[in-house]
């Protein structure tokens, strides 16, 4: 469960993060770098896609600035998973709501 979030910081059960991130059903991928910062392509969430969740929310910053590539887009839809693209805030809010009824996936920019 996220306890909180605010710009560059997340507390999930406890535990500060101060880096981008991914969550995963069986663990936590802390330090999550991408190749274009501000974009994320199909390469970046190699980790999401192996473990085929239900659901992938994306939160692109505090205030959206992460853009989500078109060929993201069309792989997660290809392998019928759920996507949810918010700012993290909201992403946060998203994953709290459903965690524990679905397998879900989501990585975190966590700043701007």
């Amino acid at each position: 469960m996220i306890d909180s979030y605010e710009f560059g910081r997340i507390v999930i059960s406890g535990k500060t993060y101060e880096h981008d991130l991914i969550i995963l059903p069986d663990k936590i991928i802390d330090n999550w770098w991408r190749r274009e910062g501000h974009e994320l392509c199909l390469a970046d969430i190699e980790s999401i896609i192996d473990k085929l969740p239900r659901t992938c929310i994306i939160g692109t910053g505090e205030s959206g600035m992460m853009k989500v590539l078109e060929e993201v887009k069309k792989e997660l839809r290809s392998r019928a998973i759920e996507l949810i693209i918010a700012k993290t805030k909201t992403a946060c809010d998203e994953y709290n709501k459903i965690y524990k009824t679905r397998q879900v996936a989501l990585a975190l920019h966590l700043t701007c």
